[in-house]
């Protein structure tokens, strides 16, 4: 561990410091964007110095890298995909996939947001967005191998062509235009992203062969 950063707080006080700077940056990032986010806001609005929160997140990416795996736990990623993969078939995966990202990637608007602002120039957060784009991707690719494998990916898509597809679906400009813009509920949002991906990926059973 470097002398400039903390990346196991070992006691109570300081667990409570880095809760309270995580909390006060993504409160300034959907507050006021990427720009907003400087290491002096987080350290006064968190009331600490900005000393402390630099022994805590030795620089702004850091910060952020450290915020996406805060918010991925808080925000229950590991319980919501469970639910994906847990499903009895492909199809209904895929339901429970529109339903995933409706209830998780809402709240993570600021923070991808973020990353995508500053991944060009800050080194951190360029990894850290390659970490979330294989992620992402990974889990595209073995939604569609699923229906493959059961004969049941819609005809005129590869494997390939797909998974890259439903990978764009992810788009944040995407969700943020249908629950920011337009109001949609959760619940509109993964009813309807349900329909759009069962439209354009599940082979439709009735559909006899040209």
């Amino acid at each position: 561990m470097s002398r400039d950063s903390i990346d196991e707080p070992r006691t109570q006080r300081s667990r409570r410091t880095r809760e309270a700077l995580l909390t006060t940056a993504r409160t300034i990032l959907e507050e006021g964007g990427f720009d907003a986010l400087t290491m002096s806001s987080v350290a006064d609005r968190a009331g600490v110095t900005r000393r402390t929160a630099y022994l805590h997140f030795d620089s702004r990416g850091k910060l952020v890298t450290a915020l996406f795996d805060h918010n991925t736990a808080a925000e229950g990623l590991e319980r919501s995909l469970a639910r994906v993969w847990d499903a009895p078939d492909a199809a209904t995966a895929i339901d429970e996939w529109a339903a995933h990202l409706a209830r998780y990637h809402p709240r993570l608007v600021a923070v991808d947001r973020a990353i995508e602002h500053a991944h060009r120039s800050d080194p951190d957060v360029a990894a850290l967005r390659a970490k979330v784009v294989a992620a992402k991707l990974a889990h595209c690719r073995r939604l569609v191998r699923w229906l493959a494998d059961e004969h049941s990916l819609a005809p005129d898509w590869t494997t390939r062509s797909a998974a890259d597809m439903l990978y764009s679906l992810i788009s944040t400009d995407l969700i943020e235009a249908l629950t920011t813009d337009r109001g949609w509920s959760k619940q509109r949002l993964a009813r309807h992203l349900g329909v759009t991906f069962r439209a354009a990926f599940v082979a439709d059973p009735n559909r006899t062969a040209q």
